[in-house]
């Protein structure tokens, strides 16, 4: 029976590759535009345009790689839309080809089987893009390679258009072009863009969008910042030729390859870990989502785990749910009964801290920061990520202001008291409590003596440690013992590094786990990484130029 059931899917597989074998992606570019604009910062914008040619037999696109120069770019730089409608999915961690370079997601405008569509994408201010001509000192060499596709997953020819906008003031008798590649005319058409620059523009109607094109131009360097062009490489100091420098990579350099490849991609592979914000979360809607409480702003911030459970650590300590007993190794005490105006993920981190064995306890922790993943989730349905990130982060501007600009000590000290969950949303907390409180008295909140087990409040004011001294704080009606600001923020911060690696050990490992569940790798039927170095042929083991220019703004990969 059972054979007779395999044999039956055997045979529906093979009279049905369409639907179940094939699911590649498949695709043909009819038209690609690149402008480059090489701006008067020495900077480089860039105007993607794609027609693509969804095939029948192929997966939908529902993402566009777009290889770029180098990692010198911001993704909120970097802009998007299909067919005129914006999107918003714009990632460099998401990236699957090689090189630097984002993924653009195009949502439900994704391009289905047999469908067609145009993508637009605006990159601004990518940086180290200039080095000096080689031919002449005062001239900066702009040589760029527009992004291409891996040959597996395209067919047909493609009307491909780049225009290079020189800087603006260049006289037309100034500037060079560079030899033009194979299939493109020997020499661009020459002209002025709406904005008067001088513009350089190859065609070729039946080019190849997975081959590697490489266009270059050389301009006089006074028409940009001296800082913006690169110094010459200790090869081209020694006149050793690009080629070369090629050949020494690729068969002299092989092992040093092969150990920056695999510290590369464990780098990356480190952080992909960390990413544990699910991609849904970021589909754009409108407005700003109000009303999330610290934690859950830390959550749409994407803060590490370990920062997290601080900031519950915290939270409990301050609702007087929590003490610390030790802190290295960190040992906590409950209150019984809990306080009733507990949130879910404090209740849960209490529970998860009861738990004797650290296994389970870590497990548990794990489990609350998924549960608090998707209630983050839930609540930014239909409300705009990028403008609730910046929404809380000016929260978190402000909160420091309200500290920073407090004109008593004592005003300071409640300020950063009220405050305090959000300012610890901060990268720079550690470094900003040091700042505040380095000079004057910090008058001690009634929570500290749970948070710091070595201290003992003082009875009266008369009975006080010499180190301590009380006072009434505006507004309040008991008497507050004070530390030196230099001692106070030298406690928070060491407590809080000391929480932060106690209560999770290794945060790669621990949030690993967290990421597999709420964003993990997307699991495809291929690979639609195409270009960069996997192509073979030629001199494809390095992005070398052997024109004037001495370097490349090179780009690779895409789907």
């Amino acid at each position: 029976m059972k054979k007779t059931l395999l044999f039956l899917v055997v045979i529906l597989l093979l009279i049905v590759p369409g639907t179940a074998l094939a699911q590649s992606y498949y695709f043909s570019v009819e038209r690609a535009n690149v402008d480059a604009f090489w701006q008067e910062d020495g900077t480089l914008d860039l105007i993607y345009e794609f027609s693509f040619v969804n095939q029948p037999e192929g997966h939908a696109i529902e993402y566009v790689d777009v290889g770029l120069p180098n990692y010198n770019y911001y993704d909120s730089d970097i802009t998007a839309n299909v067919n005129g409608q914006p999107v918003y999915d714009i990632s460099s961690s998401n990236y699957e080809g090689s090189g630097s370079g984002v993924a653009v997601g195009l949502g439900s405008y994704a391009i289905p089987p047999g469908g067609r569509g145009t993508v637009q994408v605006f990159v601004f201010g990518i940086e180290e893009v200039l080095y000096p001509d080689t031919q002449n000192d005062d001239y900066a060499s702009a040589v760029f390679m527009p992004t291409y596709f891996g040959s597996e997953y395209v067919t047909g020819t493609t009307d491909m258009t780049v225009a290079f906008h020189l800087p603006p003031g260049i006289n037309p008798e100034e500037p060079r072009w560079h030899a033009s590649p194979s299939g493109f005319s020997s020499s661009p058409v020459t002209g002025k863009d709406s904005s008067g620059r001088i513009t350089y523009t190859w065609r070729n109607t039946a080019a190849d969008i997975s081959k590697r094109y490489k266009f270059g131009a050389s301009f006089p360097s006074n028409y940009v910042p001296a800082s913006a062009i690169f110094t010459p490489t200790i090869w081209q100091r020694l006149g050793i030729s690009p080629e070369a420098v090629t050949g020494i990579l690729c068969f002299g350099g092989v092992a040093l390859f092969i150990i920056l490849v695999i510290a590369i991609s464990a780098s990356a592979s480190r952080k992909r870990k960390l990413k544990y914000l699910p991609p849904k979360i970021r589909i754009e809607g409108h407005g700003i989502k109000r009303g999330l409480t610290a934690i859950e702003a830390a959550i749409l911030l994407e803060r590490p785990a370990d920062k997290i459970f601080t900031m519950i650590l915290f939270s409990l300590i301050q609702k007087n749910a929590a003490r610390v007993i030790s802190k290295d190794p960190l040992k906590l005490e409950f209150s019984d009964p809990l306080p009733p105006n507990l949130r879910k993920y404090e209740t849960q981190f209490v529970k998860a801290y009861q738990n004797k064995s650290s296994k389970v306890r870590k497990t548990e922790l794990q489990d609350l920061m998924i549960d608090l993943i998707k209630s983050v989730g839930k609540k930014m349905e239909g409300f705009s990520h990028k403008e609730t990130v910046r929404y809380y982060e000016d929260i978190i501007k402000r909160a420091w202001q309200q500290v920073q600009d407090a004109e008593t000590p004592e005003i300071k000290s409640e300020k950063y008291n009220e405050h305090m969950g959000w300012t610890m949303l901060d990268k720079d907390f550690e470094d900003k409590t040091q700042d505040v409180f380095r000079r004057g008295p910090v008058f001690l909140p009634v929570w500290w003596n749970r948070y710091d087990p070595t201290y003992t409040p003082p009875r009266t004011a008369k009975t006080a440690a010499p180190s301590l001294r009380t006072s009434r704080p505006s507004g309040s009606g008991v008497n507050l013992p004070q530390l030196p600001g230099g001692d106070f923020a030298a406690s928070m911060v060491s407590g809080i590094s000391t929480f932060s690696s106690n209560v999770v050990g290794n945060i790669t490992d621990f949030t690993s786990r967290i990421t597999q569940k709420t964003n993990p790798i997307p699991v495809s039927t291929s690979s639609s990484s195409g270009g960069g170095w996997s192509s073979g042929g030629g001199s494809s083991c390095a992005c070398a130029c052997a024109c004037a220019g001495c370097a490349c703004a090179c780009a690779g990969g895409g789907r």
